[in-house]
């Protein structure tokens, strides 16, 4: 390839790959100068040159313009410098042109890997800025591959990891099928960027719920927090500053149609939809439905604790199988639930009068 079509060919692909073309011409200035080191001269004073409208490649060693003289290799008086047909002065440097006749084969196989390595750092770093505000997002990719740890999910311009401990419990990962998942860490570093992604995260959850909820989308309904015990039962609790607006309704849909889309994607996992209540009473006593009448009392704001007096059924609903439907209450509110029977808050001089 002669400088003229490799000047025409390199335009081509610093607009094609976005690249800079002075960041190229000096990076090949560098390799090529190394090059001219390594395979010509031992000499450390020398420089390369390349043309950016013809491509015609130069090499020149140089000497510094000095008063004093101390290395003749690399100095040059300012008496013997001005006997050139331009004038030096100190500091400036007198150049010699040293370009071997053979360079450019040298020079075409070391434009080739700047180039090269140009290119991949240019993906590399697109690729960066397109993930790198998407961590918290919500992803649709297809499963690409496997080992004994993870999947490897195919997002298109990069490969997210889907590590096995965060899928959904019991669910199905099919080789080559579209899966959501949410980021939930980005690490850039200079090998590229590394992307974590997740199914049992609360996160998942949150922007599945957003996905499919125009409400949420348009800021009608607000989601206020999400607990979630993946694979099995989670909690939300969402609201809306218009009254007219029945957000637990809005979230569920006709017949169920939102929420059993969403529940369908997490594989059956139940779904409560919880009215979030300014008053810490009512929240907590929303929070622990499907049980009923209950008294709450809410202790020391400091101390985000509460105790629950429930009566009948309503004592195991609202502890819920294992415990499970007060610890996700728990974490929906953020106030640690002591739930009692009648009996026991009778003993703490607590009287409970169900309705």
């Amino acid at each position: 390839m002669d400088a003229k079509a490799f000047i025409k060919a390199l335009n081509n692909i610093v607009v094609e790959k976005n690249i800079s073309k002075e960041l190229v011409f000096e990076a090949m200035e560098l390799a090529l100068t190394s090059a001219y080191k390594k395979n010509f001269n031992a000499l450390t004073n020398v420089k390369v040159n390349i043309n950016a409208e013809t491509g015609e490649i130069k090499v020149f060693s140089y000497k510094t313009v000095v008063d004093v003289v101390e290395n003749a290799d690399i100095e040059i008086s300012l008496k013997d410098a001005k006997s050139s047909d331009i004038v030096k002065e100190a500091g400036d440097l007198v150049l010699e042109e040293v370009t071997p006749k053979d360079f450019g084969r040298v020079a075409a196989s070391t434009a080739k890997q700047v180039i090269m390595q140009k290119i991949r750092e240019a993906e590399r770093n697109s690729i960066v800025e397109e993930f790198k505000g998407k961590e918290n997002e919500l992803v649709v990719g297809i499963v690409a591959r496997e080992d004994s740890n993870n999947y490897y999910i195919d997002l298109g311009r990069a490969h997210g990891i889907l590590s096995k401990e965060e899928i959904i419990p019991g669910e199905i990962i099919v080789m080559g099928a579209n899966i959501k998942a949410y980021i939930s860490k980005l690490d850039v570093n200079a090998k590229g960027i590394l992307i974590l992604l997740s199914r049992k995260h609360y996160g998942f959850l949150k922007r599945l719920l957003e996905s499919e909820i125009p409400e949420l989308q348009e800021g009608i309904v607000l989601l206020y927090t999400v607990a979630r015990e993946a694979g099995d039962r989670s909690k939300v609790s969402v609201y809306s500053e218009t009254r007219q607006v029945d957000a637990v309704g809005a979230c569920i849909g006709s017949k169920g149609d939102r929420i059993n889309r969403i529940i369908k994607e997490l594989n059956g996992e139940r779904i409560d939809v919880i009215k979030y209540d300014k008053e810490p009473s009512v929240f907590i006593a929303n929070a622990l439905s499907p049980a009923k009448n209950l008294k709450v009392i809410v202790g020391d704001s400091k101390g985000n604790e509460a105790l629950v007096i429930a009566d009948g059924e309503n004592l195991s609903l609202a502890i819920g199988k294992k415990g499970q439907n007060v610890r996700l209450a728990a974490r929906l509110t953020r106030y640690r639930i002591d739930v009692k029977s009648k009996e026991e808050a009778g003993k703490m001089g607590i009287v409970f009068r169900g309705e």
